[in-house]
């Protein structure tokens, strides 16, 4: 890995380590996973709360540039097995846990989570005090962090330099570089890469031909593929930075049916001349409560987001879908064109699946506007 070493076995306790936050906040605990040759990693702090699912989690695109630390205590317990990769590797910075576990019991996992890390040189830091640093980051907000082997004042200069993710186009990173098909449904899909998760292929290869593209696809090429419906990715980072996103969006407006899921659900509001914002630390994990307007009925979602659409910014859509934590806009329905919208992940991956007939809106809203819907 040009460098890079791991620890004993990926898992076991390796040599001791300092997390370093950008306000100078130090944690001590003992590297994980793969080691970088100048014993430094960097990238933005935010915390999940899942109780399950670290997997999933690890290997989304949309952790690209961040360090994701874990509050539950156990992380590992149940391995690796390389059927739940949400993505062909980690793009991830890093992994923060308070005990990251030695000997996993599963029959379906194939390796320790620290072998896992340690074979796609993620760099992890173990034996920390997660409770406190999420509560200090609910506090003073997600900030760039540095972590590793090196010393602290090495690490403190390294914290202080990172620049986290606002104004970083960090989908450039994680896109497919080819185009590419999944599925033989009957309905054909057009599926932005943005940072795709391959649970939500799987949920659209249910009913369609997906054709996966590069997230810089010109509409032309979109169109000339003759989709029936045009899916958004969710993705990693800030959507004011993927301007070739939004221009692209804009023009296929009205033209075809409309899907979007975090990171495009965004896109969709900035394509819809919508105001998006960097939330404080963010929403990430499987517990976030969220009410459906039409029904009143309260959900609870999968979320991976540090950026939102500002309410009221956007005069031809409504709220379908709003966080009863503390009021985020979580979807959006377009007036005067085919198209929808979520902050949070229906297709779990990991999480709960009460919001998985958002997929099945999705087919029907394809149906509805497709010349061929009627005869399929």
């Amino acid at each position: 890995m040009g460098g890079w070493e791991v620890t004993a076995g990926g898992a076991g306790a390796g040599p001791d380590a300092l997390l370093v936050l950008a306000d100078g906040t130090t944690f001590e605990g003992e590297a994980v996973g793969a080691i970088p040759p100048a014993g430094v990693t960097t990238g933005e702090a935010v915390f999940n709360t899942v109780m399950s699912g670290y997997q999933e989690v690890i290997t989304d695109p949309s952790y690209a540039g961040q360090v994701i630390a874990f509050t539950y205590p156990h992380i590992g317990n149940y391995g690796v097995a390389a059927d739940d990769n949400e993505s062909a590797r980690p793009f991830c910075r890093g992994v923060i846990t308070r005990d990251l576990a030695r000997r996993p019991s599963n029959w379906r996992s194939t390796e320790t989570l620290g072998d896992f890390l340690a074979r796609h040189g993620v760099p992890g830091i173990s034996g920390v005090d997660t409770r406190r640093l999420t509560r200090h980051l609910r506090q003073a907000g997600s900030m760039p962090c540095a972590f590793g082997t090196a010393d602290e004042t090495t690490l403190e200069r390294a914290a202080a330099g990172e620049p986290g993710t606002e104004g970083t186009d960090l989908v450039a990173g994680v896109t497919t570089t080819e185009p590419y098909t999944v599925g033989a449904g009957p309905l054909r899909v057009v599926a932005y890469d943005f940072g795709i998760k391959r649970t939500i292929l799987r949920h659209l290869e249910a009913f369609a031909t997906v054709d996966v593209v590069p997230a810089a696809t010109p509409p032309g090429d979109v169109l000339a593929r003759k989709p029936d419906g045009v899916f958004l990715s969710n993705g990693p980072g800030d959507p004011a930075a993927v301007t070739y996103a939004t221009a692209a969006i804009s023009q296929l407006l009205g033209q075809v049916p409309v899907f979007g899921i975090c990171l495009g659900h965004q896109l969709l509001g900035a394509a819809l001349g919508g105001q998006t914002y960097k939330l404080k630390f963010g929403h990430h994990g499987g517990n976030h409560p969220v009410r459906r307007l039409a029904t009143d009925a309260v959900e609870i979602t999968s979320q991976n987001h540090n950026y939102a659409v500002a309410e009221g910014t956007i005069p031809n859509a409504d709220v379908t879908h709003v966080n009863l934590n503390d009021g985020v806009v979580e979807g959006l329905r377009c007036t005067d064109a085919p198209a929808f919208s979520v902050q949070y992940h229906p297709e779990a991956g990991p999480g709960p699946h009460d919001a998985r007939y958002l997929f099945a809106e999705f087919r029907t809203l394809m149906e509805a506007h497709s010349k061929t819907g009627a005869t399929r």
